[in-house]
């Protein structure tokens, strides 16, 4: 990746309507190239998808939790299947294998703390192989980005 294969990724993750003919403006090329630029770097799954960023409370998922979660059995087997039944769960944000003292670290969001207790002990606690979670409640989210930098070269 060049400087503006950077340049189109700052663009486009800052605002993915971009229209084609204003992204080659912005990032200095004419409109043809640009577009092979941007099929090029979906190819190489440099960018993997797009969509639209919404409002966590707008959509009552506004509450978040953290949770460490370890499991009884850590077979490749197990975390397999750990690892499916974690992606198919909305709540679910995001999944972590960590290592350290516990197995995986979950961004859990719900609509507030009663949702989110009923839904610890009806799926959190019914995924496979857990044997213990413990949960962090998020007071504010200070910072919670989709994006990440993108360094120039």
């Amino acid at each position: 990746m060049d400087k503006i294969d950077r340049r189109i990724l700052r663009e486009l993750q800052n605002d993915g309507r971009i229209t084609m003919t204003e992204l080659s403006a912005r990032v200095g090329l004419t409109k043809t190239p640009c577009i092979d630029r941007v099929k090029r770097l979906e190819k190489n799954k440099v960018i993997t998808g797009y969509g639209a960023r919404l409002n966590p409370e707008k959509m009552d998922a506004g509450h978040i939790a953290f949770v460490q979660v370890s499991l009884n059995d850590t077979t490749t087997k197990a975390l397999q299947e750990f690892n499916l039944t974690v992606q198919k769960i909305p709540q679910i944000q995001a999944c972590h294998m960590i290592a350290g003292n516990f197995d995986y670290l979950l961004k859990v969001r719900t609509k507030d703390v009663a949702e989110y207790r009923q839904f610890l002990g009806t799926t959190i606690a019914l995924l496979p192989k857990v044997q213990h979670t413990s949960t962090f409640i998020v007071m504010e989210a200070v910072s919670d980005q989709l994006t990440f930098d993108v360094p120039e070269l």
